[in-house]
Parts: structure tokens; C-alpha cells; sequence
């Protein structure tokens, strides 16, 4: 069995798979390296593969390895792929795992991963087992904050779609404006992908993107939503890693 796990600023996911197939997984907000050591024997873990968006984190890799084969993902780390990213010391670990799920779950295909989180990412990912890079943009809270943050008078609106294109209030025209407009910035990007490689199979994931994908004109089979792409990518790499 292979433990990944992903740990946020507020919260941890973690994921326990059997080879490919993912058994569980769970969102731990507080948890302990006694409490983490206990699930990993009780679940008969050999390898475990953890990814920080802080630093790396010696201690935790050093206190586990006294149990199992532990990777941590960093940008030095072998990857399933290759990295075509010019600056691959400033590649956010998330993405490289995104893109690794994408690889994981769809072999063989052009796949576009939207991860919609605190910023919209974008990354490309061929059949050939090249990673091409992407882009990054702010996500829809922010835009909504941002709007509210730097004006004098905008309100914070909710995260609601209005039924209107055309705002027709000024809560309705800032909800148009940040949600509306991530809809189609997000359609806009992936025709623009989809020109360079076609068939393009777009990929969503991430905090928002359950809201966002009922508003999307992509629609299946050039839409998939995996909320546990990130799971799937860091498993992918702990196997390329240890088997």
C-alpha cells in the first residue's frame, strides 16, 4: 500500500492506494506524526510520498523514514514526465502533481489541467510525456476580494452566477465580472491550448472547481472534473519513484 499526502496551510489530504486504484482518502486539519505513523501500520503502508507548501521538511521525512520508503516531492525530484518548465525551481509542487494525475488517470492524451484554487492554473501536458508549462491567474475569491480590497466603494458580493450576463446591479455586474469572467477566461485558455494540440482533454480540479464546472461550455467528453487529482499525481510519482 502507498500513503500520499498533501499538506496546505490549513489542512492535509491524504490518500491511501493499492498500486493505481485509490482505496481512501481524507482531509485531516490537525493531525500528529503519532497519529500519521498509526494509520500507515494499521493499513500495511510500504512507501509514502509527501508534498509541503512549505519548505522542505527534513524532520518529517527523517521521522518516517524509520518506518517506511518516503519521497518528498520537491522540484529535484524524478519525475514520470519530462519538465520542458524553464525556472523548475519555482514550479509549484501542485502543479507538477496535477499534471503527473493527469498522466496517471488519462495515459496517452493532450491534457489541459485547470486547477481553479486561491489562482487559476493552467498546465499542459502531451501524450509524448512532455510537460510544456502553463499559465497562472487569480482565482475567483480573489478577484471578488480584490475588487472590494483596492476600490473605495465595491462591495465583497458572494459567490453566486447571475442568471444575466448583463449585470443589472452592482453586485450582479462584480459577480458577472469575477465569476463570468473566470468561466470564460477558462473556455478562452483552452481554445487557445486546443489550437496548439488537438484532441485536448481538459482537466478540472481544485477548491472551486465543483461550482465552475456547471457553468462551463466545455462539456464531456473534453471536460473531466477529478477533485483527487492532486492524490492520483503523487502516487504517480512515488510509483515511478520506488517500483
Amino acid at each position: 500500500m502507498n500513503l500520499v499526502i498533501d499538506i496546505g496551510n490549513t489542512r492535509s489530504k491524504i490518500g491511501l492506494f493499492q498500486e493505481k486504484t485509490l482505496v481512501e482518502q481524507a482531509i485531516w486539519t490537525d493531525w500528529t506524526l503519532a497519529e500519521l505513523l498509526a494509520y500507515g501500520n494499521q493499513n500495511g503502508v510500504r512507501c509514502v510520498i509527501f508534498s509541503s507548501v512549505a519548505a522542505p521538511d527534513t524532520a518529517l521525512k527523517e521521522e518516517l523514514e524509520d518506518y517506511f520508503n518516503v519521497l518528498e516531492l520537491t522540484h529535484e525530484t524524478a519525475l514520470p514526465f519530462e519538465n520542458l518548465y524553464r525556472t523548475p525551481l519555482t514550479l509549484g509542487k501542485d502543479r507538477l502533481a496535477g499534471v503527473a494525475g493527469a498522466q496517471a488517470l488519462y495515459p496517452d492524451q493532450h491534457c489541459l489541467v485547470v486547477d481553479c484554487g486561491t489562482c487559476i492554473k493552467y498546465d499542459l501536458i502531451t501524450s509524448d510525456g512532455h510537460y510544456h508549462g502553463g499559465n497562472i491567474a487569480p482565482g475567483v475569491r480573489m478577484r471578488i476580494r480584490a475588487m472590494h480590497h483596492f476600490t473605495a466603494r465595491l462591495p465583497e458580493v458572494s459567490m453566486e452566477m447571475p442568471e444575466n450576463a448583463i449585470g443589472y446591479s452592482t453586485q450582479t455586474a462584480l459577480q458577472n465580472g469575477a465569476i463570468r469572467g473566470a468561466v470564460l477566461e477558462i473556455e478562452g485558455f483552452a481554445q487557445l491550448f486546443r489550437q496548439r494540440t488537438s484532441p485536448l482533454q481538459v482537466v478540472l480540479t481544485g477548491g472551486d472547481a465543483a461550482f465552475l464546472k456547471d457553468h462551463l461550455s466545455i462539456h464531456n467528453p473534453d471536460l473531466i472534473y477529478q477533485p483527487d487529482l492532486t492524490l492520483f499525481g503523487l502516487n504517480h510519482i512515488l510509483r515511478h519513484h520506488f517500483q
